[in-house]
């Protein structure tokens, strides 16, 4: 397996990892790939480095992004007061899925949330992604719960 290397994403990076969330078929008909990046990112960007309870982070590989996930860690009263990690954005660019890549991250990340002190890592999926199901029962994630949306 090759070895990528993880950080926390700079404002540079963004212009990536748009292009990241564009990559797939739900990306394309929800995310913006103009350039320069549409000020909603920036303003995202923004909140995300300005909260000490999110980490938006690279995967990095032969000096490329390659790879991207967002953190959010959650105080919480249920479970005696756990701390909780929510993983979500997760993309690994296309030409480096099925390499591993996904793997390591999620390694990365999940030890990112015990550092963090989190009982539990948990994540959403869209319905229409059975790749990625597959791919996270795999990791030993348990589809235990049924989510809800409501978009405003």
């Amino acid at each position: 397996m090759t070895d990528l290397t993880f950080r926390r994403a700079l404002l540079s990076d963004l212009p990536a990892i748009i292009t990241l969330l564009v990559d797939d078929a739900l990306g394309q008909q929800r995310e913006d790939a103009s350039s320069p990046p549409n000020q909603c990112y920036l303003d995202a960007f923004a909140a995300i480095e300005a909260d000490a309870n999110q980490l938006q982070a690279v995967a990095i590989f032969e000096n490329k992004v390659v790879g991207t996930l967002q953190i959010t860690f959650t105080p919480g009263l249920s479970r005696k007061g756990s701390w909780r990690g929510q993983i979500e954005g997760v993309r690994i660019a296309s030409a480096y899925r099925g390499a591993g890549f996904g793997e390591q991250m999620f390694d990365w990340a999940i030890e990112q949330c015990k550092a963090k002190g989190c009982d539990l890592v948990q994540l959403t999926t869209d319905k229409t992604r059975p790749d990625a199901h597959r791919f996270y029962e795999k990791l030993g994630f348990v589809a235990s719960h049924i989510g809800y949306k409501l978009a405003l």
